[in-house]
């Protein structure tokens, strides 16, 4: 089984727990995690099973989706409701005209300030750890893109709002500095992911059903190999002598693969080296001065 499973995590776990637990379940050491989910949160973790794990480094998870509960009128240390209230106000008297307002003036690029309580390393030190000790540190702002944000329900103190953002966008902090703006101060009380870069809700399994399914054999029908979990790669299919030359570790030349001319590329290209619709290897194409393209092996894939 090599690929990617999207885990419909639950609350209560973190994203290293649910690891563990594909683990035991598929009886393979060699599992890893996309995109962190926060313990409270739900919904969409890829995890990366054998030679998925060799992939992880190429996947394009640029955009990630969820749907999020907001509670106005309160404000705590972890910016969601399982932390220290360090404010409360009256929630209750936010028009929807001020909501939409708001709303718009988070569209677009803005500068977000990552939690105290996130998994970014300070000093080799995890924020969320120094936060348990009670310390704050600086953080860099950063500039992230929040490329839609629609209000879905409101029933004041609560508002469900659906995003659309970029990768490292931290929702805590959306409804933080929402809240702010509001004047009344706001916090996440529900956090779902439904989907990141390729991976969405709609193929997502629960942790027992994964246990199920591996119990009847039936594991691998969950799993999405990596050559579909890199469709965004442009696809080169080799021939077999260029199978072989790859599995040795050397490039292919043009003619030991399945198309009249390398792609153009202005700078380096990843693109997908396969057979069959079965991953050989990643690889980078790189301009000549002469016009030509050098190709180079970026990773290979059993």
């Amino acid at each position: 089984m090599n690929g990617f499973v999207v885990i419909d995590k639950p609350a209560g776990l973190t994203s290293h727990d649910v690891v563990n637990r594909v683990r035991r379940i598929l009886g393979t050491r060699r599992v890893g995690h996309t995109g962190t989910l926060d313990p409270f949160a739900t919904g969409v973790l890829p995890v990366a099973v054998n030679e998925g794990t060799k992939a992880i480094p190429f996947l394009d998870e640029g955009l990630k989706a969820y749907d999020a509960l907001l509670r106005l009128g309160v404000r705590t240390d972890t910016l969601d409701m399982t932390g220290r209230v360090l404010h409360e106000a009256d929630g209750t008297q936010v028009s929807r005209e001020r909501l939409e307002a708001v709303v718009g003036s988070f569209t677009g690029e803005i500068s977000q300030m990552p939690p105290m309580y996130s998994a970014i390393k300070q000093g080799g030190q995890p924020l969320y750890k120094l936060a348990r000790k009670g310390q704050e540190v600086e953080r860099q702002a950063r500039r992230v893109q929040i490329h839609s944000l629609e209000i879905v329900s409101v029933e004041l103190p609560l508002v469900a709002l659906r995003v659309v953002c970029s990768r490292g966008t931290y929702v805590r902090s959306l409804a933080d500095d929402m809240g702010t703006a509001l004047g009344c101060g706001a916090a996440l009380q529900e956090l779902r992911r439904t989907a990141s870069g390729p991976f969405d809700i709609a193929a997502g399994v629960t942790l027992d059903e994964l246990r199920d399914a591996a119990q009847e054999g039936g594991a691998e029908a969950l799993c999405r190999t990596p050559y579909a979990a890199l469709g965004h790669l442009t696809d080169i299919p080799l021939a077999d002598a260029g199978v072989t030359k790859v599995r040795h570790g050397r490039a292919p030349e043009l003619e030991e693969t399945g198309i009249a001319a390398w792609p153009a590329c202005a700078g380096p290209l990843l693109v997908r080296l396969s057979r069959g619709q079965e991953l050989v290897a990643v690889a980078e194409l790189s301009p000549l001065d002469d016009g030509g393209v050098r190709i180079a092996l970026k990773r290979v894939f059993c």
